[in-house]
């Protein structure tokens, strides 16, 4: 049988593949096998929160059902960030924290992820654990034993005080437009962003549960663009559906990826004596011109695979400070124990404050190869290993004689196998990443 969890939790089309049945389940299972259950006196304590997706209620009711039903107590908190999720974990001393939501993914989907103690993603033995007690006996509890539930009222606003603190920096005198995707982060970034000093211009910020990361946000990034360039903003920021990601645009429109921001942010963190290590996190993803610019700002850069999950898993081993992923999940180990899209737009802002430089000038430090990404919906991921698929990535290497690169993945959340590949022109990326997209979506049509 599959794996239920992916890279990211367990995601699927809601009320279909992820059942209200299901996320009742995987609640029981998870405060059977997550807290410590040695000496235990007190029941479980278990935050959750989600995004404004529609079925966010129904499966929240579900998940807080089947917490209650196997004696946890459970501290809801409403729509929040899944980076907020994670801190109020910590900051309420919870056994475990879950969070709703299907991140970028269109409104149908849904998805459930858990925290450890402390806020932490789950290891790989964490999530087969709980895959392991799904559908196993176990005795109810009854009475003064069933769980009870909470709402914490005030829970946004310790996140936002959080936030705001960790900026560092006054952002007075900038102007930003913030994207907000119709996501959870639609109330909460505004206000930390005009808390901590900036003139901020909200859009994508009315969620009706219908229309979150709908053409908006960051995977969205021309309306981000556009109104940059229509309010005469110094930059933009754009976070995704549950604001673990964040990617910008300059005053001209311009993007910043995720590479871009994590170059700015590790010098910026070098020159303040805070980049642990000297070193960035980053995974196989991120562009050629990334290890250049690191290299020639004497920055060890370390490489992990695709996925935040990993990133962190190597932040905590090394004992680094800093790291992330193109697509914009970043994360500051002394301030979060996740990626947090909205406390990297401040910190990213809190850099052009400091320096007095635009985003742009800022962002110039890498200087990035043409990078072609292309999505191949497949029947099955596994493709990816297949014989002819690999012979064609090996033909593809030597046609490229170390001037770029090619890397195959299947996608942890979605039936796809990204195809990604680096070369010297657009061109020749575009027509190579074309070729090997045609071989995959041959060799797995859908359909």
């Amino acid at each position: 049988m599959a794996r239920l969890f992916g890279t990211d939790g367990v995601r699927g089309l809601a009320n279909a593949d992820l059942s209200p049945e299901l996320a009742l389940s995987l609640a029981v299972a998870a405060a059977h096998t997550l807290p410590d259950q040695e000496d235990r006196v007190q029941p479980p304590l278990v935050v959750v929160g989600r995004d404004p997706r529609a079925s966010g209620e129904m499966l929240e009711a579900a998940v807080v059902a089947g917490l209650a039903s196997a004696g946890a107590n459970v501290v809801r908190v409403g729509v929040l960030p899944t980076p907020g999720v994670a801190f109020l974990t910590a900051e309420v001393r919870a056994d475990f924290g879950v969070m709703i939501s299907a991140s970028h993914n269109p409104m149908p989907d849904n998805g459930i992820k858990f925290f450890a103690a402390g806020g932490h993603k789950l290891t790989d033995e964490q999530e087969d654990a709980i895959e392991a007690a799904l559908g196993a006996t176990w005795t109810r509890p009854t009475g003064a034993q069933v769980g009870r539930v909470h709402d914490l009222l005030d829970g946004a606003e310790h996140y936002t005080s959080h936030l705001v603190e960790a900026t560092g920096q006054p952002l007075a005198g900038i102007k930003v437009v913030l994207d907000c995707a119709h996501g959870a982060a639609s109330d909460v970034a505004p206000e930390a962003f005009r808390e901590a000093g900036a003139e901020v211009i909200a859009i994508n910020a009315e969620p009706d549960g219908l229309n979150i990361n709908d053409e908006c946000g960051a995977t969205h990034l021309a309306p981000l663009k556009a109104a940059v360039v229509a309010h005469g903003a110094h930059l933009g920021i754009a976070v995704d559906g549950d604001a673990d990601r964040c990617l910008a645009v300059d005053a001209s429109g311009a993007e910043v990826d995720g590479d871009q921001i994590m170059a700015i942010l590790a010098l910026a963190m070098r020159d303040a004596g805070a980049l642990a290590e000297n070193t960035l996190v980053a995974t196989v993803m991120s562009n050629l011109g990334l290890r250049i610019a690191m290299r020639e700002a004497g920055i060890t850069l370390v490489e992990t695979k695709v996925g935040d999950r990993y990133v962190l898993e190597e932040l905590r081993a090394g004992g680094f400070s800093l790291g992330g992923e193109q697509s914009g999940h970043v994360v500051f180990t002394e301030h979060a124990t996740t990626g947090d899209g909205v406390l990297t737009g401040l910190r990213l802002l809190a850099r052009v404050a400091e320096t007095g430089k635009t985003l742009a000038e800022l962002a110039a430090v890498v200087q990035r190869l043409p990078q072609v990404l292309i999505n191949v919906r497949v029947a099955d991921k596994g493709v990816a290993r297949a014989p002819e698929i690999l012979a064609a990535v090996a033909a593809a290497e030597a046609q490229l004689a170390g001037t770029g690169r090619v890397l195959l993945r299947p996608s942890g959340t979605e039936p796809l196998v990204r195809v990604m590949v680096e070369a010297s022109t657009e061109d020749v990326a575009q027509k190579i990443a074309e070729g090997i997209a045609a071989d995959v979506r041959a060799a797995s049509p859908v359909g």
